[in-house]
């Protein structure tokens, strides 16, 4: 089939735990401060604030890229239909421009079927997966009529998965890094070689993290509810890494996880406990 060709910032505002009670405030700063991608998903309890934020805050649907994701609770063709109109329900749009499945558990085939069938419709612009590693991915990829256009994975210097992305571009497919400050852990924000690079250009070690992503061609989508930290997280244009700052980012890959596997079944028992989240 004929795809209709979407522009993804390589820079947004994520709002995972970010509580409803904050999330309009969060939400408006973020657009005042410059962002245009907004990211948010069922299981994060807080579209509805999403979608209230962008309303009241100035700024036309049309310029804001939204990516929302299906949780595993919604699994399956039909549940999964209801459950995109309720998103844009609660979003107050009539589309987003990037829908996942959130997690690769349940029927997330059927949840594909009902995906393709919002894209074919109009609700949404683009379509794709989160936390589907390569095997996953290539499974649902070969079947799929509408193939994934998008992968939203762990991604940060400390885990780089520079071989499921060299996978996902031999297939056409973006990749998204959630938690690309892998959220202060393993010391990243005073991790001595990304201060070193700092240093170099006036940057902070999380910048450093930022721009390295964004030179591999990764999306990211760094989330703060300080309004500061968030114009921080965006001033990441005007330098550019060398081919030394990247050797040297290379050698802090631990090539795992700082969560969880999802080929370990005591985590897929985790997440089947988290199934009626939403």
């Amino acid at each position: 089939m004929k795809y209709i060709s979407v522009e993804m910032p390589l820079i947004g505002y994520g709002v995972y735990q970010v509580t409803p009670a904050e999330c309009v405030r969060c939400v408006k700063d973020a657009l005042e401060v410059g962002y245009r991608s907004i990211d948010t998903a069922q299981a994060y309890a807080n579209e509805a604030e999403v979608g209230q934020a962008i309303a009241e805050s100035g700024v036309a649907r049309g310029d804001i890229f939204l990516t929302t994701k299906i949780w595993i609770s919604k699994a399956g063709e039909k549940t999964a239909a209801a459950s995109i109109d309720e998103s844009l329900r609660k979003l107050r749009t009539d589309y987003v421009d990037l829908l996942l499945i959130h997690q690769p558990f349940g029927d997330y085939y059927g949840t594909w079927r009902a995906m393709e069938a919002a894209y074919r419709a109009g609700k949404v612009r683009a379509i794709g997966v989160s936390n589907f590693y390569p095997d996953r991915y290539i499974d649902l990829d070969h079947f799929a009529e509408v193939k994934p256009m998008v992968n939203q994975v762990e991604a940060h210097p400390f885990d780089q998965q520079r071989a499921a992305q060299e996978i996902m571009r031999k297939r056409g497919c973006a990749v998204m890094a959630w938690a690309p400050l892998a959220e202060g852990r393993n010391g990243l924000f005073t991790n001595p070689v990304l201060e070193a690079i700092g240093a170099q250009y006036g940057k902070t070690p999380a910048q450093v993290a930022l721009r390295w992503l964004i030179e591999r061609d990764i999306v990211v989508i760094p989330k703060s509810v300080r309004r500061e930290r968030m114009a921080e997280n965006l001033a990441i244009l005007d330098f550019e890494l060398s081919a030394a700052d990247h050797e040297a980012i290379r050698t802090l890959d631990l090539g795992h996880s700082l969560w969880f596997d999802h080929h370990d079944p005591a985590v897929v028992e985790q997440f089947m406990g988290w199934v009626n989240i939403v």
